[in-house]
């Protein structure tokens, strides 16, 4: 026997259960729901929330980490995925998406947050062994601590092609938005690099939850009472939460006399309701009312003159939301399900119609960052008829000498100028009117007559308002 094998072996160590980190394997949920359903943060992340906080897992540190790792990596995702694939020896899609979203939370703690390396590596680790088991636990700490010999610009340094070769590819890659959506927002916005690249950078910011105070029912100065208040920028009825204000518990948006509405969908309303009117003013239609935020302003700016407003939505569930959204509002009203393409009412009879159309959703991706990434350049196309259609429904239903305003909350040119110029071309006995005078006090406007609102510069969504005047 040789003297090795008679040298006795060392004990193996015992088999250590890995530890569930509640706040990480909440965010892990959240994410393969946004991956599996094609489900919205926005929507999955409060329920989850509040389960956890029921069963006493969670205070509301707890709450702000578990919601800054999914919307953290979220908005990054584009900037992480480069990070990984450059530190693994695979094509990203053979990565099983479950690993895939423990890494990009991994590296979010990473380069992303003041997580200490150490602590962001090993919490990584043992969600990988508690969600994924501990064979790929060991390839996820492999992969991070290769993600960790660098920081997020000596990342970007690598990862990122060089401006002047590639001026789309850098800023996809390097403010984490696909390249086709840069190239949108660049030829909407104009102008040169500082721009994109600040508009770039809001999409990446969190937003802040901004509230309106329904007219005749609550006033700004009333939520301004409330912790952590600040005045909106731009609206009358706006007021802004500081980080941390939780919605929920503002006494006037539990009571439905406030809700929660970002200011440019806000001044979109009032612009419509503030365009000078030849004759009567008294029937208001908003034509896609759903899920009812304008809906309820416009209602609630249409009793203060003693006018009726009609919320049409066509899907019956959406057009439940606008029902509850507009209970209590002063003045009548009626909420309608309906095909805002095949009208049940006759043309020519409102005075004031907002057609706030279907849309890619490119000028919210501050509160929605997993659009960017589902959404595809095909899906213009597919939203363009629709776009089309409904404004022309939105201009026969208006009488001679009223407005219509159409919107969205996409910046894009195909859903804009675009949309306006076809059916324009199609309707010579109506034209637009300039929108900037409704919109007082608000910068940057640009050469009208519509307006486009951006987040970089206005600090809202980046909604586009045309107004029209149907003239014969």
């Amino acid at each position: 026997m040789s003297e090795q094998s008679r040298r006795p072996r060392k004990p193996a160590k015992p088999y250590r259960r890995p530890q569930k980190d509640p706040v990480r394997i909440l965010a892990f949920q959240a994410l393969r729901a946004v991956d599996e359903r094609d489900a919205y943060a926005n929507l999955v992340l409060p329920p989850l929330l509040r389960k956890a906080r029921e069963k006493g897992d969670f205070d509301a540190r707890d709450a702000a980490l578990a919601t800054e790792l999914v919307y953290g990596t979220l908005r990054r995702q584009g900037t992480y995925d480069a990070v990984i694939a450059a530190c693994v020896d695979r094509p990203l899609r053979e990565v099983d998406p479950p690993v895939l979203d423990v890494l990009s939370l991994g590296v979010h703690q990473l380069l992303g947050t003041r997580i200490p390396t150490h602590a962001a590596v090993s919490a990584s680790v043992e969600l990988a062994r508690v969600v994924l088991g501990d064979g790929r636990a060991k390839f996820v700490n492999a992969v991070l601590r290769k993600v960790a010999q660098d920081d997020l610009d000596g990342w970007l340094a690598k990862v990122a092609p060089p401006y002047d070769e590639d001026p789309e590819e850098h800023l996809a890659v390097v403010h984490s938005h696909p390249r086709w959506v840069v190239s949108a927002l660049w030829d909407s916005l104009g102008g040169g690099r500082a721009g994109i690249e600040d508009l770039l950078a809001a999409d990446n910011e969190r937003p802040e939850v901004t509230l309106v105070a329904r007219p005749g029912r609550a006033t700004a100065e009333e939520l301004l009472g409330e912790e952590a208040a600040v005045p909106g920028r731009w609206s009358p009825y706006a007021v802004r939460l500081a980080e941390g204000g939780e919605p929920g518990a503002v006494q006037a948006v539990r009571e439905g006399r406030a809700g929660v509405q970002d200011e440019g969908s806000q001044l979109v309303a009032l612009a419509l309701g503030g365009a000078p009117l030849e004759g009567p003013d008294t029937k208001w239609l908003d034509g896609c009312a759903g899920p009812g935020g304008k809906a309820a302003l416009l209602a609630a700016l249409a009793a203060e003159r003693g006018a009726t407003l009609l919320a049409s939505e066509k899907q019956p569930h959406r057009a439940g939301l606008v029902a509850k959204a507009l209970v209590g509002n002063p003045g009548p009203y009626q909420v309608i399900a309906a095909d805002g393409t095949r009208p049940p009412w006759r043309p020519g009879t409102f005075d004031r119609v907002l057609m706030d159309v279907p849309c890619t959703g490119l000028g919210a991706l501050r509160r929605r960052p997993e659009a960017r990434w589902r959404r595809r350049p095909e899906d213009l196309d597919n939203f363009a008829p629709l776009q089309r259609a409904l404004l022309r429904t939105a201009l026969d239903s208006v009488r001679v000498g009223g407005v219509v305003g159409y919107a969205t909350c996409s910046p894009h040119l195909a859903e804009t100028r675009a949309v306006v110029a076809d059916v324009l071309k199609q309707h010579p006995e109506a034209e637009l009117i300039d929108a900037r005078p409704m919109l007082p006090g608000v910068p940057a406007l640009g050469e009208g007559p519509d307006v486009q609102l951006w987040p970089h510069l206005h600090g809202t969504d980046a909604m586009y308002l045309a107004l029209i005047r149907r003239t014969g």
